[in-house]
């Protein structure tokens, strides 16, 4: 079974069930897709001030999550996939403490979420959007310091570039399983595609690259019985 943890903000529900299908038409093994929601988080409260969604930091509490046992994804909820998620589950490496798609760019837009009462300035800084896709080993000596204390009280500078590990046990995907739309030369063979400026479904966005990938799994999202 593939623990798949989503990043879920009411503000954008609609992306996070727009993803989950996407996942469940693709994947050619059992997926359990947990929406990581603050509201169902007992032992963590959100104290940072900064971020521009509400999953922001709680992702770095996978580990903690899962009893410190055994391997998870995390996805940003803002995404649609186009390949089979278990092609991603195998690409496991025990001698890792996360995996990731190592994005070495600048932003080419200054906002983001544009229209919306999430607009923020898109800022820049080192390992931006690692974080946005992660292969969790879990059971890693290194992530037993993500407690949910450890996750309330560093700042994201601390979380989001991996400070609790050491560069050697980072991981790297293949750049197809977190393709910036937008923020990247096209790429015809993304698996993942991540609208990190903003989905489709704002108006802002609904004509933007690869925007009708993500009308067809919302389409698909909302098919109705026949």
């Amino acid at each position: 079974m593939i623990n798949l943890y989503v990043g879920f903000d009411p503000r954008e529900a609609v992306a996070y069930h727009v993803f989950s299908q996407s996942v469940i038409e693709n994947s050619s093994a059992p997926v359990a897709i947990h929406p990581l929601a603050l509201h169902m988080l007992k032992d963590y409260s959100e104290t940072h001030k900064d971020g521009s969604n509400a999953f922001i930091y709680s992702r770095f509490l996978i580990p903690h999550l899962q009893s410190y046992n055994g391997w998870a994804i995390f996805c940003d909820g803002d995404m649609v996939c186009l390949g089979d998620i278990s092609k991603l589950w195998d690409m496991r490496d025990e001698t890792k403490a996360v995996m990731v798609v190592k994005h070495n760019y600048r932003s080419k837009q200054k906002r983001k979420y544009i229209g919306t009462t999430m607009e923020t300035h898109n800022a820049d800084y080192p390992r931006k959007n690692w974080s946005s896709v992660m292969l969790w080993n879990c059971s890693h000596p290194s992530n037993a310091l993500l407690t949910p204390h450890y996750v309330m009280a560093s700042p994201g500078s601390t979380l989001h570039q991996f400070k609790h590990l050491g560069d050697e046990e980072i991981g790297e995907l293949p750049k197809e399983w977190n393709h910036l739309v937008t923020e990247q030369e096209p790429n015809e063979q993304a698996k993942l595609l991540h609208y990190t400026l903003g989905v489709a479904g704002i108006e802002h966005y609904e004509n933007c690259e690869r925007a009708q990938d993500w009308h067809d799994a919302h389409a698909a999202m909302r098919r109705k019985p026949e």
